[in-house]
């Protein structure tokens, strides 16, 4: 098995978590500390900026590559505070573009910024990235990439499960009675919530749920969110975390109170989780929720009103719902370097079980 440390930068823009992870890609072994370097609010502010301007960027951009480098070095800065020994690591990078075209080799993209031999030099371990863009460039969503790993962690749990994780943007695992594989991301999560709590209060997310917990949801905004195509679109589909964007201004949700915008939004989350169950085979015996999402007691609350099954927190499986992402990087890490596929017709629309990833590898004296 390798020793892995599994790195992910989510589409919240909060910061790196950084989780250590003995895997052979197929089985998970022993599961180490975790930890999260946040980003600074320089950095934070600067990306919001980069995912506005990179449709549009070339990729030698100075703005870019400045956000590149400064991205890449918080990431080595937690592989050096974790300080365990490790073999590889497992790279994901900062999303600032998502644009597949499902079913039409060649012509999507997905980019994430970070530059893996810098961090290979200033780690001086081994690392798996670019886990995205084979999927993508075959004609699939390249998300999500987490199924697979949910799959390994739930083995032996009853089934058909749903693991739903709620970081910028939802996206959830069904897992069938036979081990069948249907993922695909569910709609906005933090993100837009996120965005509201900086724009209405100034404050860089809503803790502990309280502005939305103190606001009634709009029907009439909610309404019109709920009519948006992508909710009844089956999959595999997937999101960028500002496809709803132009949605969530021409709902009106602007012109509410920063309460009742809180709890609008929270109830959006929560009925577009209630909107992908129409997408599973069959219902699944319960949901375990994992992300940020799921320390919010408003979103919680709301899922649990939303959905007929039991809405758990990933830690009555014994998961860690923090270092779950993380982790499972580290695990697909050790899937690109041993060949095993990453993508799988049930969860990018891929046409065949794919390989994916790149290796940056160090010259040994």
């Amino acid at each position: 098995m390798l020793r892995t440390i599994g790195l992910m930068s989510g589409t919240s823009l909060d910061g790196v978590d950084a989780a250590w992870v003995e895997t052979d890609g197929e089985r998970i072994g022993r599961v180490g500390p975790s930890l999260t370097m946040p980003y600074d609010p320089s950095l934070r502010r600067d990306l919001r900026k980069l995912l506005d301007l990179a449709e549009a960027l070339p990729a030698d951009d100075p703005f870019l590559l400045d956000c590149q480098r400064r991205v890449t070095e918080r990431h080595a800065e937690a592989v050096l505070k974790l300080g365990l020994e490790a073999d590889l690591l497992g790279f994901h990078g900062q999303t600032i573009l998502h644009r597949p075209v499902a079913g039409r080799p060649g012509e999507g993209r997905t980019w994430q910024i970070g530059d893996a031999a810098l961090l290979a030099r200033l780690t001086n371990i081994a690392v798996a990235h670019d886990f995205r863009s084979a999927d993508v460039a075959a004609g699939g969503q390249g998300a999500p990439l987490v199924p697979v790993v949910h799959a390994v962690l739930a083995a032996e749990l009853p089934k058909p499960l749903a693991i739903l994780n709620l970081g910028g943007v939802g996206n959830v695992t069904w897992i069938g009675r036979d081990g069948r594989l249907v993922a695909f991301d569910t709609g906005p999560a933090n993100g837009p919530l996120d965005d509201w709590a900086r724009r209405s209060i100034g404050a860089d997310y809503d803790r502990d749920g309280r502005l939305a917990l103190a606001g009634q949801p709009c029907g009439a905004v909610l309404g019109r969110l709920l009519a948006h195509p992508y909710l009844a679109a089956p999959p595999p589909k997937s999101l960028d975390r500002l496809d709803f964007d132009r949605a969530l201004r021409d709902a009106g949700a602007g012109d509410l109170s920063p309460a009742d915008g809180a709890a609008t939004l929270v109830a959006f989350c929560a009925c577009a989780v209630a909107a992908a169950e129409r997408h599973f085979p069959e219902p699944p015996l319960q949901w375990l929720v994992a992300g940020g999402g799921r320390r919010n007691p408003a979103v919680m609350r709301a899922l649990a009103g939303a959905l007929p099954e039991p809405v758990r927190p990933v830690e009555v499986a014994g998961w860690d719902g923090d270092a779950l992402e993380a982790q499972a990087f580290g695990v697909l890490a050790a899937r690109v370097a041993h060949g095993l596929p990453l993508t799988f017709p049930g969860t990018t629309g891929v046409a065949a079980p794919l390989t994916g990833g790149r290796m940056v590898t160090l010259q040994r004296a």
